[in-house]
């Protein structure tokens, strides 16, 4: 080690001496048949266990080959494209009803829907005096954080936050599905007012409103949405509920539930695990990527040139420089994610009512191109929009912070969470373990005296 370099006990100096001794050569792991990302050789994700909550389909296997399919994703045997289709023929906002699906199994009828808006909303209040404690008084600037410590703080105020019984873990579930986008908006606006220095606001629930209803009416100022506003953020709620139990955030929750801890422990690090932008993260990513295309690319309505400027993305040599071109490509989806399609379909007429049919345009350009791209710089490798490629501009469309836009996947998602982690805790009763295989070096002890 240079001493003149860097000062022992420096960062730079303990981060050296890190590297030094930690380097693990990617190929060893190939060597040795270790599945890095617990994905087999073929691209398929390693069989983890079994649920009856949720199938994600994105390929079919031939003759041990994975083939490519139109995606599908399925909650509770029901595919979530018939779900959508009947919310728009009826014209009803279906977030709560989906949340019953995935919680029990089956659909609700009227009595049991309507009940269950009603406990729902009897539980979005928050106890007394938490906004005051736990968010203004400890503001952050990433709402994820915020919400991850919030659910862990809940603890607290349960009389009962250790008991696993089935009862208690559905009990638990509802609250936090129904107090988690209360929590989310009160902690934008602190975050607004110390850390953007805007004014901030705060709305009491307004009775009778769904769950999309009451994001928009406590976000906005004045309260006032459309009902065309009100769906399509229904919608995306709905498309990211669940999908399946081997997603990071899902899986992560699942881990945690294995070991007999709490709901609040196990929901607060499937929080932890979506804020990483290789995961929830990522619609972020796909407009900061739109802002680069539409500053480079001087006519967006030739698609050749934004196929030269995709080229260059992936080149590293446009973007954000790393190769990626986000929005597109998924772990499981290889011909066609279900999601993006639908989200597509229904943003498409408030794209062009609210003057952003330009991004609109050039993000279905992306989605058609991307492929091509792909296939030309990186041989067969086969890939499709995800549903990233358009849930973040779908959110600006409804005049959503971006600082928002992961912690909505939250709120969609925690139905799914809950669901997982019931089936964990009630059916699989073991924890997991994986093993890891030892790469260090075999040393002796070396008396502290005796030490360079």
């Amino acid at each position: 080690m240079n001493e003149a370099k860097y000062e022992r006990g420096s960062m730079e100096y303990l981060c050296e001496e890190y590297l030094k001794n930690n380097f693990i050569d990617p190929e060893i792991s190939e060597r040795l048949g270790v599945k890095r990302g617990l994905r087999n050789p073929n691209g398929t994700g390693v069989l983890a266990g079994l649920t009856n909550v949720c199938d994600v389909i994105g390929y079919d296997i031939v003759d041990g080959e994975r083939v490519a399919c139109d995606g599908r994703l399925i909650y509770r045997g029901i595919d979530v494209a018939e779900l959508v289709d009947a919310a728009y023929e009826e014209d009803r906002l279906i977030f709560e009803e989906v949340v019953w699906l995935l919680l029990f199994g089956s659909l609700p009828n009227k009595t049991e829907l309507q009940e269950f808006k009603d406990v729902l909303e009897s539980h979005r209040a928050l106890p007394a005096n938490f906004i005051e404690d736990m968010i203004i008084k400890a503001p952050s600037p990433n709402i994820m954080n915020k919400m991850a410590r919030s659910v862990l703080a809940l603890y607290s105020y349960d009389e009962n936050p250790e008991d696993l019984s089935l009862q208690n873990i559905i009990e638990q579930s509802i609250t936090l599905i129904a107090s988690l986008p209360t929590i989310m908006v009160n902690s934008y606006q602190v975050k607004k007012r110390v850390y953007d220095k805007e004014s901030m606001f705060f709305h009491m629930p307004v009775e009778g409103q769904s769950i999309a209803e009451h994001i928009l009416s406590s976000y906005r100022a004045d309260q006032r949405y459309t009902r065309e506003e009100a769906k399509l953020l229904d919608l995306c709620l709905v498309l990211h509920a669940d999908h399946g139990g081997g997603n990071n955030s899902t899986f992560s929750c699942r881990v945690l539930s294995s070991s007999g801890t709490d709901t609040y422990s196990a929901i607060s690090a499937a929080i932890g695990s979506l804020k990483g932008p290789k995961h929830g993260g990522a619609n972020i990513k796909v407009m900061e990527m739109l802002g680069h295309i539409m500053a480079n690319v001087e006519d967006t309505s030739d698609e050749d040139e934004i196929k030269e400027y995709l080229r260059r993305i992936i080149r590293k040599q446009a973007g954000d420089r790393t190769g990626l071109i986000y929005g597109m490509g998924h772990a499981v989806y290889t011909k066609s994610d279900p999601r993006a399609t639908i989200l597509r379909q229904k943003a498409e007429h408030l794209a062009y009512e609210k003057g952003f049919e330009e991004e609109f345009r050039v993000l279905c350009a992306v989605e058609h191109l991307g492929p091509e791209v792909f296939a030309e710089e990186k041989g067969n490798k086969e890939v499709c929009a995800n549903v990233d490629l358009f849930s973040g501009l779908i959110y600006k469309m409804l005049g959503i912070s971006c600082d928002l836009f992961t912690p909505l996947f939250a709120i969609s998602r925690i139905p799914g969470w809950c669901a997982h982690r019931a089936e964990e805790v009630t059916f699989a009763n073991r924890i997991i373990r994986p093993a890891y295989k030892y790469l260090g070096v075999h040393q002796k002890y070396v008396p502290l005296g005796d030490r360079k």
